[in-house]
């Protein structure tokens, strides 16, 4: 008992290779399998990504609906769908989650469902995309909402699923090794591709749809190869409002949890202009959908290079530093959008770069919830997660009405409003407490799991 104590209480100090030295000598039948669900996760994400470049939501899907005629405000309506998507079914789904012996059946059956949204999106725009009918708009924006409904739920289930298979200090290896391969991948497979379905006068939108879902599809197939032993979590059913009363007590008894909130929150404010960058360069540079594959391969780009950055910080000092880092940043990309955009050719060459540091905000939301699991048991996971991303996405509700602030106001002070709480959401992030400070260790990081 007292050799066990040691190893719990000293164990978040030792280096990687002792870490991994204990695990083998006390297990060694459970290194095989951490191996094969660590390099099948990041399999996994990187068939996502791959994906993903092709539906980026700063770029080509606001580039849909400008293509079908709708305004700022419709575009607006993205970040709503996209962060209501991502919060509120995850918090109605968390229980569920938590209760499921093994998480990868359900984060399949979520990876199936985005990739039967995207199938149906390739049809509707093979048969209607040339001569869109007055509905289309409407169809896309609830094709995208069912989307992101899968989208939010798969989230959870594959964070809970991380909890449970990768230790502590990998999981900035496995956001490194995810992000640098999902990002050669993608922007491959964008630079073959994207430049023959995305054409001056518009884009052949139903090829980029079908790729999406063919890569969700496979995605979904590879989730069932992971080895997962079964859980033995309960909790008594309960009704929808007494879900959102957990959530509501977990943020009034976790004070350090309550400011991750705010600052996830506040940082939630910026996902409102993604729509906007792609329209502010098409607007006053004169750019076109041409442009639009070099602008997602540069985001990926910059995914790429922040997770190869902030990967092997965030294993060896944590992942509060990393926060600090990357908010401040992100406050970057609407400023030098604004500059560049009264830049002339100048700008146009460079607005690129505005991309690079967009392609930072998967980094944020991953080190929130790294940061998240940190801070909470395993058996909460699903719980804290889903009300962190319920907090992240409250600001987004405004998403519509910022769309028409930017019809009226113009981009100029829309970009640096938002900003400020951007700014403000970095400060608040000096608050938080590093756990890797305290001396105890949840079990599940003690060993690897399979």
């Amino acid at each position: 008992m007292r050799q066990m104590n040691i190893r719990l209480e000293e164990q978040p100090v030792l280096p990687d290779h002792t870490t991994a030295t204990v695990a083998r000598s006390a297990t060694p039948d459970l290194e095989s399998p951490a191996s094969r669900n660590f390099a099948l996760m990041a399999l996994y994400q990187v068939v996502m990504r791959t994906g993903w470049i092709f539906k980026t939501e700063s770029i080509i899907m606001p580039a849909v609906l400008d293509s079908l005629g709708c305004g700022p405000m419709v575009r607006g309506f993205l970040p709503l769908l996209n962060r209501l998507g991502q919060s509120v079914p995850p918090m109605l789904m968390a229980r569920r989650v938590k209760v499921a012996p093994r998480k990868k059946y359900l984060m399949s059956a979520c990876a199936f469902s985005m990739a039967a949204v995207f199938f149906a999106l390739a049809l509707l725009w093979s048969r209607w995309g040339s001569q869109p009918p007055v509905w289309l708009p409407v169809a896309f924006l609830a094709c995208y909402a069912v989307f992101f409904v899968s989208t939010g739920v798969h989230q959870i289930c594959f964070t809970t699923l991380q909890g449970k298979l990768v230790r502590t200090t990998r999981r900035g290896r496995l956001m490194l090794v995810a992000s640098l391969v999902g990002a050669i991948s993608a922007c491959s497979f964008a630079a073959v591709f994207m430049p023959t379905w995305l054409a001056t006068g518009g884009g052949q939108f139903q090829y980029i749809f079908a790729f999406s879902a063919c890569c969700f599809l496979l995605a979904a197939l590879g989730a069932l190869l992971m080895r997962e032993d079964r859980d033995t979590h309960a909790e008594a059913a309960t009704s929808v409002a007494r879900v959102f009363e957990a959530a509501r007590d977990t943020l009034r008894h976790d004070r350090n949890f309550r400011r991750l909130a705010w600052v996830a929150a506040l940082f939630g404010v910026s996902v409102m202009l993604f729509p906007h960058y792609q329209a502010l360069a098409r607007e006053r540079l004169g750019m076109s959908f041409t442009n639009m594959t070099m602008w997602v391969i540069v985001q990926n780009a910059g995914t790429a290079f922040f997770s190869i950055l902030m990967g092997p910080i965030a294993d060896r000092r944590g992942n509060r530093l990393v926060l600090w880092c990357v908010l401040i940043t992100i406050c970057v990309a609407p400023i030098s959008a604004l500059v560049l955009s009264y830049s002339g050719n100048l700008g146009s060459q460079l607005f690129p770069l505005v991309f690079v540091v967009v392609g930072l905000t998967p980094v944020v939301i991953k080190t929130l919830h790294n940061y998240t699991l940190e801070i909470s048991p395993p058996a909460d996971h699903p719980r804290y997660l889903s009300t962190l991303s319920l907090c992240f996405a409250g600001p987004v509700i405004l998403s519509p009405l910022v769309g028409c602030a930017v019809g009226w106001l113009g981009f100029d002070v829309v970009f640096l409003a938002l900003t400020v709480f951007v700014v403000a959401g970095w400060w608040l992030s000096f608050g938080l407490v590093e756990p890797r400070h305290k001396r105890h260790v949840h079990a599940q990081d003690e060993l690897p799991l399979g």
